[in-house]
């Protein structure tokens, strides 16, 4: 059985790691971006992030002021018990949340939509969001911590199917135009789009797509992998860079999820994760082992599935 106060510890572990330390992969991803930039006032804004972000791991303090609302998504093995079980968890979660608000310390973003009544702690009505994943085998649960800006960097359409490739093409580069002009994102930034679904499983699956894989990771679908790459070119070919300025490099990396839809449509939705990249992972074992990593690892072939059953199971079973 996975204790809940080794739980509540490692969340907290994590709140701080994923406000202070850049992924390795998405800090790779924005030094290959600076390396090519040439536009004036990008370079220097890639280049004072850098700087920023060295001084934060440094003098271990959250690499941005705008500390972005912090969610939770949790994986779990098939065999996974939790002292306390899944309410206990989530008390953890927000008591975690709560406490790294002033250690940390994190912006307290989180006030209620009409009194405006703020707690100074980022725990409220459905916040922080804790959103669920399963793996068929396993005794284990994966913590994962994203800090998510909050305000805009996300858009949503209901295409149709005769739109096809090219109405998404259409509405990705309207979006991160928009998101340029007008200062709705910090780029560069992961680009995550989810494409079916209903609307609101559209938009988990976009922001899933932005926060829950890392740079370079391709769909395992090879034609969605391919759709992946050319638009992350097209994003860096609208002549905006860092911030909106000019430039050529508004985009890290594209990811994009898909969902089984209605058949009359084709639904799409596009986040911009965020210049400060924030996520942080572990595994924590019945034993007492904490694993920590950078890569979420959630869109896993089971995540994917798309059978009635899981085969791998029904082989197990025979």
């Amino acid at each position: 059985m996975i204790s809940i106060d080794l739980i509540e510890k490692t969340a907290g572990d994590l709140m701080a790691k994923a406000a202070i330390e850049i992924p390795e992969d998405y800090l790779d991803g924005l030094k290959a971006a600076a390396a090519v930039e040439d536009g004036d006032l990008s370079s220097f804004v890639l280049q004072a992030m850098l700087e920023n972000y060295e001084a934060a791991k440094q003098d271990r303090r959250a690499m941005c002021g705008d500390t972005g609302t912090p969610r939770w998504y949790v994986k779990m093995g098939n065999e996974a018990r939790i002292e306390g079980g899944p309410v206990a968890l989530e008390a953890a979660l927000r008591r975690a949340t709560a406490e790294s608000t002033q250690s940390v310390p994190l912006r307290p973003n989180r006030v209620h939509p009409l009194w405006r009544t703020d707690h100074n702690n980022n725990v409220g009505i459905g916040a922080p969001e804790i959103e669920y994943g399963y793996e068929p085998q396993g005794d284990w649960v994966d913590l994962i911590t994203v800090h998510k800006g909050g305000l805009f960097g996300t858009d949503y359409r209901m295409l149709f199917p005769s739109d096809g490739i090219e109405g998404i093409k259409r509405f990705y580069l309207d979006c991160l135009v928009a998101f340029g002009k007008r200062g709705l994102a910090c780029q560069p930034a992961i680009i995550g789009i989810g494409l079916g679904g209903c609307k609101d499983t559209c938009m988990v699956l976009g922001k899933r797509a932005a926060c829950l894989r890392t740079v370079g990771d391709r769909n395992s679908d090879p034609r969605i992998a391919e759709l992946e790459l050319e638009l992350k070119e097209r994003g860096n070919s609208i002549g905006m860079g860092a911030m909106g300025f000019v430039g050529k490099s508004m985009v890290i990396d594209t990811h994009i999820e898909v969902g089984y839809c209605h058949t009359g449509g084709m639904q799409m939705s596009v986040h911009a994760f965020c210049l400060s990249s924030r996520r942080a992972v572990a595994r924590i074992y019945p034993d007492g082992r904490v694993e920590h990593r950078t890569d979420p690892d959630w869109f896993t072939d089971y995540q994917r599935r798309e059978t009635v059953d899981w085969p791998q199971m029904q082989e197990a079973a025979e």
